[in-house]
């Protein structure tokens, strides 16, 4: 057969035939601000792009379908960096990047500004739980140092700020030993250990501020009860029409709350 005629095969065979089978199942946890098609194209992308990837997911076409579902279910684009495909060993790991991470938490729409930052060994940084923000400044031209730490906060909506969370080189290499293949060649922590580090200061930072849509839901229901609450029950007399509210601005009638889905652009 012609390498024409197996990448067809490999098409209307393989993985990527799975994922297209099963795209109704994928795209139907999507959050709302991702779009179906665009996100089934990055799945078949992030395969096509990478040879031992697709080769992975040829032998376990399991592995692919768990990884895309949780990333699916996250709100993330498959093979990008908020969410990595990466073939380990015989099966496809999904990885949530830092980005992915930080993106859930703006999402949510609780905080407007999200920080986090690795600390060298050169670096001055100052911390102490009475300071509403650590004083951290590098020396980006300089000699830095291997990795000691990290931290992360919050910025919400009225300018406060969130607990700040600081690990340091002890923890860091607890998480990265209890990740599995962490010394290996192809691991995130040998290739990218910057972005590992960081991810691992955000997912520490995630209790303390909401990194879910549905937290936003959640505020718009409460709203729209206390809303209700607020106006109280609406009387009818028998036999005669109903009377008219007073007009809530110029031109507009009051006519109390309505259920609504928040749409993320």
């Amino acid at each position: 057969m012609s390498q024409i005629g197996n990448a067809i095969a490999t098409r209307d065979n393989g993985p990527e035939a799975l994922v297209r089978q099963h795209k109704e199942d994928l795209t139907l946890v999507l959050p709302s601000h991702v779009k179906g098609e665009t996100w089934m194209r990055l799945a078949y992308g992030a395969l096509r792009s990478n040879e031992q990837l697709l080769k992975v997911a040829t032998r376990n076409p399991g592995s692919l379908m768990n990884a895309l579902q949780e990333c699916a279910r996250l709100g993330h684009e498959p093979g990008t960096e908020s969410y990595y495909l990466v073939p380990f060993g015989n099966e496809v790991q999904g990885i949530e990047g830092y980005r992915g991470v930080v993106e859930r938490i703006y999402r949510a729409g609780a905080v407007k500004a999200v920080k986090a930052e690795v600390v060298h060994a050169g670096d001055h940084f100052e911390y102490s739980p009475d300071m509403d923000q650590p004083i951290h400044k590098p020396d980006y031209f300089g000699e830095r140092g291997p990795i000691v730490g990290a931290y992360a906060y919050g910025v919400f909506q009225d300018g406060s700020t969130s607990k700040v969370v600081v690990i340091n080189r002890t923890y860091i290499d607890k998480v990265k030993k209890e990740s599995r293949g962490s010394n290996s060649p192809t691991s995130p922590w040998v290739k990218w250990e910057d972005q590992m580090v960081l991810k691992t200061v955000a997912r520490r930072l995630e209790p303390w501020v909401p990194s879910s849509t549905e937290w936003r839901k959640e505020q718009l229901r409460a709203a729209s009860e206390v809303t209700a609450e607020q106006a109280g029950p609406t009387v009818i007399n028998a036999g005669s029409a109903p009377a008219a509210t007073e007009p809530s601005e110029p031109g507009g009638y009051d006519e109390g709350p309505i259920e609504a889905e928040l749409l993320d652009d």
